[in-house]
């Protein structure tokens, strides 16, 4: 529980964790954020990583020429950790093969993987793509691909495609909105409003597939 309440702290305090970050550790922050985006896109272990609220971020205190970082340079790191993770998640997947459905690990709910094929088998290759804008399915959804044996350079494609335009609209919007004075008073809620507005989707997908499945009981 101790480490759920500091995983809730950091996410919702993350401007100022970031901060500190840089305060201490300066350039290298672009490499710790490198690692955090590398890791929650490219291990279907760590879901739990911040990714939207982390562009966000990061893209505000840009903003800031005080912090040093260059967004520019920030936006081009983080693509080549999100394009760069997928590819690893989905070369994991496809060496693992369709043996991890066979049962729920500590670390990996079936339930997951199995909400995850459904959303890629509905909406194919374009999955990669939207995926990237849904928690928990944009960590599980290259590795799923690789599962199924989706073709490499299709896959390769849509995940590019997939990650310039995840982390350029976090981040951008981070850096251009980021430090108007209502939302650096209210950044928590803000982060928080981002969270809960990725989360429309699976929990509309999963309340309609809960519909259908009652209307359907066969």
């Amino acid at each position: 529980m101790e480490i759920v309440h500091h995983l809730v702290d950091w996410v919702l305090h993350i401007d100022h964790h970031l901060t500190d970050l840089i305060a201490q550790y300066g350039t290298l922050t672009y490499l710790i954020l490198f690692v955090v985006i590398f890791a929650e896109t490219g291990f279907v272990v760590t879901p739990f990583l911040p990714g939207d609220s982390l562009l966000f971020a990061a893209g505000a205190l840009a903003a800031n020429e005080a912090n040093g970082l260059n967004i520019h340079l920030l936006v081009l790191l983080m693509i080549v950790a999100a394009v760069g993770g997928n590819q690893l998640n989905y070369a994991i997947g496809r060496w693992i093969g369709p043996k991890v459905f066979e049962r729920d690990y500590k670390l990996i709910k079936r339930s997951y993987l199995e909400r995850t094929q459904g959303f890629y088998e509905k909406h194919g290759g374009k999955t990669i793509i939207y995926s990237r804008f849904i928690p928990i399915i944009r960590t599980f959804a290259p590795f799923v691909a690789g599962i199924g044996g989706m073709n490499a350079g299709r896959f390769t494609m849509f995940n590019a495609a997939g990650g310039v335009a995840w982390v350029a609209l976090f981040t951008y919007v981070g850096y251009f909105f980021g430090n108007q004075p209502w939302v650096k008073t209210n950044f928590g809620a803000v982060v928080v409003g981002i969270i809960l507005i990725s989360l429309i989707p699976p929990v509309f997908a999963f309340i309609r597939m809960k519909m259908e499945t009652k209307s359907n009981p066969a």
